[in-house]
């Protein structure tokens, strides 16, 4: 008999905690902080906050890393603010690659629409897992793992991510390395990487020192 109690009691407390709003539409003119935006009042929220349609158009890939990114996270769609959910357009022309990055915050689930992509993260413990991912293959890419993707292909490749989060985030190890203002000297020590190639990247990248 006191199992019983005990379970209805427990799930009386979790449903207390339960969302009491159906949505947290993004106020931008509100501060925002770690917990994400501020919902903007129900009065002001219009249809158009829960649609985007900025992801229809192939983004600019004359780059150095012959990619581009266009989001759809929670500081360009609203709707999804508050979520767990975000998506992104990932176009990489011929040659093009999206270097070794992480996303502290979320996990990311890849979707290939069109060409060939060379995928692939690492673990913790130092495995790699890599894949050529075609059209119609997706993969997913756990949350702060260090992963990429290049075009396996000499034709324009075309993808969707999907994330975890409203706000994934975004840390590149390359520009985490060579973007800044960090003394060769020690990059080279912590790196074992010749200083001569630092030098390089820095002037590539746009760091200094």
């Amino acid at each position: 008999m006191i199992f019983p109690i005990f379970f209805t009691f427990v799930l009386l407390l979790s449903s207390s905690h339960a969302s009491v709003q159906d949505f947290c539409v993004a106020d931008y003119k509100a501060p925002d902080g770690p917990a994400g935006y501020s919902c903007k009042k129900p009065a002001k929220v219009t249809v158009n906050d829960f649609v985007y349609s900025g992801l229809g158009i192939a983004g600019n890939t004359t780059n150095i890393i012959k990619a581009a990114v266009i989001p759809a996270f929670a500081a360009q769609f609203p709707g999804v603010n508050g979520l767990g959910i975000s998506l992104a357009r990932l176009d990489l022309a011929p040659g093009g690659v999206i270097p070794f990055h992480t996303h502290p915050g979320a996990s990311e689930l890849l979707l290939v629409v069109e060409g060939t992509i060379i995928a692939g993260f690492v673990a913790s413990d130092n495995t790699p897992y890599l894949k050529t991912l075609k059209k119609g293959d997706i993969m997913v890419f756990p949350q702060g793992l260090l992963h990429f993707q290049v075009n396996g292909g000499g034709t324009p490749a075309l993808a969707f991510p999907s994330f975890s989060s409203p706000s994934p985030g975004l840390q590149i190890l390359d520009f985490a390395l060579f973007k800044n203002d960090l003394a060769t000297e020690l990059i080279a020590q912590t790196t074992f990487l010749d200083a001569a190639q630092i030098k390089k990247l820095k002037g590539v990248l746009g760091g200094t020192n």
